[in-house]
């Protein structure tokens, strides 16, 4: 083979090479696979943004809140002054257990003894559900993450691995073994595998680190409910 013609397959080579050539070259299976690949990372960075987002969003309320609570305030005017729209989980869980404790007082409950004394589980309870649902709103598709971290590494060795039967398959039809060949064909068996990686890093290291941030914010909540609920419950020993 002259240096002319060398010098044409390693340029049409080259340009087979290419990220998009690669998908375009592809077989059906592994443009399948390779599409699914880049969809579900975009997917993933979506998630990863809408919750990053969301939870700087919630701890920023959470202090402006606290600020407010421990400000040595009336509840009554910040339950007033919040309604019945809080806007993050911790405002949930304060209106929450000032609507049961205003039902009861409303309807002069809480002088009873029986009720006095139930009155403060009910409390908790109600705390205890509105933070089970606010938390369940907040922990929504972080399982995509943890699925595409796990799987997306095997699905694009099940490209990797149809995209080199057929290059073996070409191989043996054309029986030319020559690098110029084969490299287009294992170049983009090995790109399926190279965007599984793309996708499942930031998905894995996104899931571990919003699962940590997740599980830091719901112990805060856990803490301020459980201060509150201390709270009415010493308010209700008082009137005793």
């Amino acid at each position: 083979m002259d240096p002319v013609q060398t010098a044409a397959i390693a340029g049409q080579a080259t340009s087979d090479l290419s990220m998009w050539s690669l998908f375009m070259q592809a077989d059906i299976i592994v443009k399948t696979v390779m599409a699914a690949l880049v969809m579900t990372s975009f997917w993933c960075w979506a998630i990863i943004f809408d919750k990053w987002f969301r939870l700087r969003s919630l701890v920023h309320q959470a202090d402006q809140f606290e600020d407010s609570f421990w400000s040595g305030g009336s509840l009554e005017e910040l339950y007033d002054r919040i309604g019945s729209r809080p806007l993050d989980p911790m405002s949930s869980i304060f209106v929450a257990a000032m609507r049961e404790w205003r039902r009861s007082a409303a309807k002069g409950l809480a002088d009873r003894e029986v009720v006095r004394l139930s009155l403060p589980q009910r409390i908790d309870r109600v705390m205890s559900v509105t933070l089970g649902r606010e938390m369940e709103q907040l922990e929504a598709r972080m399982g995509f993450l943890a699925s595409v971290g796990s799987t997306a590494p095997f699905i694009g060795l099940f490209g990797t691995v149809w995209g080199i039967m057929n290059s073996f398959h070409h191989i043996g039809a054309t029986k030319n073994t020559s690098l110029a060949v084969v490299a287009p064909g294992i170049a983009e068996a090995l790109f399926a595998t190279a965007l599984g990686l793309v996708a499942a890093i930031p998905a894995v290291l996104a899931y571990n680190k919003l699962s940590a941030d997740i599980d830091r914010y719901a112990k805060r909540l856990e803490a301020f409910a459980g201060e509150f609920g201390a709270i009415l419950s010493r308010q209700l020993e008082e009137k005793a």
